[in-house]
């Protein structure tokens, strides 16, 4: 049998189940099975055992449950709330001061938590309500929103970071480095955006009435709700960037410190850990049952020569490597609108990079440029994750199409982000390489 007739099976069976509603993990591992057993037998379904095996024993997948703890700790300390509260106080007297200091708490809470739900659906019970109540666009509002609960992905600790450093052989420590920079170029954009289309049209996010604005002495007071995350954030990554902890350990030093946190702000109890425990279990499960069954799969294409048949794809496309590098991302642009980005990983990552390695691409470049990718996956219709996060907070007067076209501009802005960082490399590269000289 062809690679060519076994690649449109295997996807073709994938595809069908996916559509029939059948989850993620259910379709791929179940395509993978059904297709290892009938191209080799029954005994060749030992290796698919081993395979698992070999996924569930990675050091490197230990640092998820203890990322997504202290992430799960922290939601419900009310950290969120006095961060918003803290920028109000701080950026409220700007147009499109709340917008932008939306942006700014998703950033902190994405270096928090490492995935892009809990920054999307707690802002969107946090800083919509009161963006509305102060009449700012409904568009701008859900906007800022998503596309700022988008940056966990990308931002580290990033929980996906951690799942292709392991898929692709490549220092998650070093993707995290180039995840700082990358994610600050995408904040950077956000904030300009902002900020310029509210001085040119006010309405869409006037600047608080006098009578609410803050005066120096409540603006300092409040900035005591900065200290806890940055000392937190300071504890993760610093302990990677000092080479003092691999990421397994800066985790689990970050869920201590989550608990900490949680005892500082009196909510350490044990409702709250036994809830972050459920919800820890939950996502993990998830996580992990989806690697295993990509995992499988890959396996399978990968033996049968799929990469043989990627690399001949992607050769006949113009422009030479750069012409491969563009097909990649065009690939995962349109991918990122229908499947789940981990499956996505998993699905492309394996064939795709060692074709860029051995085209001269640095993986940590190429590694980031795919997280950004996936960033705009969470964005862009019809199935990105965040447009339904949101949906699940907002007021019954909000609607989906509401959503789509909010995220419209966001999705503009990470696109720029993605082509400066194409066209300048160093915007990812700088500071990992830096650190190592």
């Amino acid at each position: 049998m062809s690679i060519e007739l076994i690649t449109l099976i295997l996807f073709g069976s994938f595809v069908v189940l996916m559509v029939a509603g059948v989850p993620l993990v259910f379709a791929l591992g179940g395509s993978a099975v059904v297709g290892t057993y009938f191209l080799w037998g029954p005994n060749a379904l030992y290796a698919l055992g081993i395979q698992t095996f070999s996924s569930a024993t990675s050091f490197v997948l230990l640092a998820i449950p203890m990322f997504i703890f202290m992430g799960s700790m922290l939601e419900r300390s009310g950290i969120a709330a006095d961060l918003y509260a803290m920028m109000q106080k701080w950026l409220g007297a700007l147009n499109g001061g709340l917008a932008v200091g939306t942006v700014f708490v998703c950033t902190i809470f994405a270096a928090l938590v490492g995935v892009s739900g809990a920054a999307t659906v707690t802002m969107g019970m946090v800083a919509l309500p009161s963006m509305l109540k102060h009449n700012y666009s409904k568009s701008l509002s859900l906007g800022c929103i998503a596309g700022g609960g988008a940056l966990g992905v990308l931002i580290p600790p990033s929980v996906m970071m951690i799942v292709l450093g392991l898929y692709t052989n490549t220092s998650v420590g070093m993707l995290f480095l180039g995840g700082i920079t990358a994610g600050l170029v995408i904040v950077a954009l956000f904030t300009i955006y902002i900020l310029i289309l509210c001085a040119i049209r006010p309405e869409l996010g006037p600047a608080l009435p006098q009578a609410e604005r803050a005066n120096w002495r409540e603006r300092f007071v409040a900035l005591r709700s900065v200290i806890l995350p940055l000392l937190l954030i300071a504890l993760v990554l610093g302990s990677i960037i000092a080479g003092a902890a691999t990421p397994s350990e800066a985790a689990g030093l970050g869920a201590l410190g989550a608990m900490v946190c949680a005892l500082a702000k009196g909510q350490l109890n044990w409702t709250t850990v036994y809830e972050a425990c459920k919800i820890t279990l939950r996502l993990s499960c998830m996580v992990m049952w989806i690697v295993f069954a990509a995992a499988i799969f890959t396996s399978l294409y990968a033996a049968v020569g799929a990469d043989r048949l990627v690399s001949d794809a992607l050769s006949v496309l113009p422009g030479g490597r750069w012409g491969v590098l563009f097909g990649m991302q065009v690939i995962w642009l349109l991918m990122g609108c229908f499947l789940d980005p981990i499956g996505i990983m998993i699905l492309t990552t394996p064939l795709f990079f060692p074709i860029a390695t051995n085209l001269g691409f640095d993986p940590v470049w190429l590694g980031v440029l795919f997280i950004v990718n996936m960033e705009m996956a969470f964005l862009t219709p019809p199935f990105g994750f965040n447009l339904f996060y949101l949906r699940s907070v907002v007021p019954a007067s909000v609607t989906m199409a509401d959503i789509y076209r909010s995220v419209f501009p966001f999705v503009l802005l990470q696109a720029t982000a993605l082509l400066l960082m194409v066209i300048f490399p160093a915007l990812i590269t700088w500071l990992p390489y830096e650190l190592l000289r």
